[in-house]
């Protein structure tokens, strides 16, 4: 099946235009990365009305490429200004800055770079083989099993939100009742609609996200101030030496990728974990004990960066095989995919092994553009650095507002962007997190759906959970997960 997906999934990705939009998508997100506050995750937002209208892999190779650059691109502004363009890159300013102030900082971003190729590959294998190998497996499952996964991801990702595990789930909770909105698909009532004929097929996943992220982030940027400030950066150049310099460092390189491939995989736990873990690991095996972590050792640089894009293959396998999305970013890529016509997870497999294979081959291109572009076009990249908040900021709100509006020519829908960009400030003002409203409304319907369908089937009620060993595996690891969580949260409240 590994195979068949790779051949078939070939025609439609090696056209001119998935190629072209593909450079583009990974050029696009490295500039994104490198501007500090944004991150791929910006990136895919601002893309996916644009995306809505290219061919299935088209789309999907170009929001890809965005991810695994807008992965990358925020070592750079680490390395240069000890700024993370993205919390994926908080782990490399330890010795990625060091090694900038003692006029290594294009050895550094050229080490990231390919760092960050190298092992977006190894977890592209990674997810090349486990992923069909995965819906293979859940192409046993039926409406129990699929709703116990669909329990799995609402449960991951509102555990590990950084703002606290009941902000968590009370985030998450929002997403499932906006999910609710619209039109029941079993009986055709209408659900919260208001008598108002828009509100017929729920909110758009589009306007929702572009005001819950760019519109709250811009207004954030706001009032933060310093529009006019211009950061002051070096100039650099960036060679092909790098890889030289990466080579010295397979073990570490191997090891910190397969340690983001195995976090990415889980959902929830996200690149900024694997980065970490990597870093720590990386510092206590040494290549060589003259390598001081934290006064710019070069394979702190290369651990952090190999596991945060290697964690990028890792996140799509639960997201293409299962449908259970690894982060906020994945979610966005599987809510693309949904809105392109197709069900991630074993359909996908079964179906469409054609557009399967495609995003494939889109993943495993966008690693190798990655490496090329990064390292010709470094010095462009630097000087996005320069550019200032004053023109970013409008620049961003009116793609927001275009793209939003040119997928459905809605005004409902920019009112819809307008009220979630607003929900969105409060958010953060409040340090809830807002990626679980995202999986909420994503995962909402595929766990009501077969809930109801579980329920249709059997004849004895709830039962049916549990008279199936799966989904009562899977309900029984959810439960452990609860528990094992609210255990460690009180240990931590009586530590304090």
């Amino acid at each position: 099946m590994i195979f068949e997906t790779i051949l078939s999934g070939a025609s439609l990705f090696f056209s001119l235009d998935a190629i072209l939009l593909t450079m583009f998508g990974c050029f696009m997100g490295i500039i994104i990365g490198v501007l500090p506050g944004l991150g791929p995750l910006m990136g895919l937002i601002l893309m996916l009305p644009v995306a809505f209208y290219l061919p299935p892999v088209t789309a999907m190779g170009m929001l890809i490429a965005i991810f695994v650059g807008g992965s990358c691109g925020g070592a750079v502004s680490a390395i240069l200004l000890r700024i993370p363009g993205t919390p994926l890159a908080a782990a490399t300013l330890l010795d990625g800055y060091p090694m900038a102030r003692n006029g290594r900082a294009g050895d550094a971003i050229g080490l990231a770079i390919s760092a960050s190729a190298v092992g977006g590959v190894l977890g592209g294998l990674v997810l090349i083989f486990f992923a069909p190998l995965l819906a293979e497996l859940a192409l046993k499952f039926a409406p129990p099993e699929y709703f116990a996964l669909a329990i799995t991801g609402l449960i991951s990702i509102a555990v590990v939100s950084h703002e606290g595990m009941i902000k968590g789930f009370i985030t998450g909770t929002l997403g499932l009742l906006l999910a609710t909105v619209g039109t029941d698909p079993f009986s055709n009532a209408y659900r919260f609609t208001f008598d108002n004929h828009n509100l017929l097929s729920g909110f758009h996943i589009v306007a929702v996200v572009v005001g819950l992220f760019a519109l709250s982030e811009m207004v954030m940027q706001i009032e933060l101030g310093q529009l006019t400030k211009r950061p002051n950066v070096q100039k650099i150049s960036v060679s092909l030496r790098s890889l030289g310099l990466l080579l010295r460092h397979r073990i570490n390189l191997v090891r910190s990728s397969m340690i983001g491939t195995f976090f990415g995989s889980l959902p929830g736990a996200g690149g900024v974990i694997s980065a970490f873990t990597a870093y720590a690991v990386a510092k206590s095996r040494p290549l060589d004990e003259k390598e001081i972590y934290g006064q710019g050792a070069e394979g702190g640089v290369v651990a952090t960066e190999s596991a945060n894009n290697a964690c990028c293959g890792g996140a799509m396998i639960p997201t293409l095989a299962l449908a259970v999305p690894g982060d906020a970013s994945t979610a966005v890529l599987m809510g693309a995919l949904l809105l392109l016509g197709f069900q991630p997870g074993p359909d996908l497999f079964e179906n469409n092994l054609d557009v399967a294979g495609g995003i494939f081959w889109a993943y495993l291109s966008a690693n190798v553009f990655l490496f090329f572009i990064g390292i010709l076009l470094a010095p462009v990249f630097v000087s996005v650095l320069r550019i200032q908040k004053m023109y970013l900021v409008p620049m961003i709100l009116l793609l927001s507002v275009i793209g939003t509006y040119a997928l459905q020519s809605s005004v409902f829908d920019l009112w819809v962007m307008l009220g979630f960009g607003v929900i969105g400030c409060v958010l953060r003002k409040l340090d809830y997190p807002i990626a679980p409203v995202v999986i909420g409304i994503i995962l909402g319907p595929i766990c009501e759906n077969n809930f109801r369908r579980s329920l249709i089937l059997s004849d004895d009620g709830a039962w049916i959970f549990w008279d199936r060993p799966i989904a009562a595996s899977i309900l029984a690891i959810n439960v452990l997960v609860i528990l094992w969580t609210l255990i460690s949260h009180v240990r931590k409240k009586d530590a304090s």
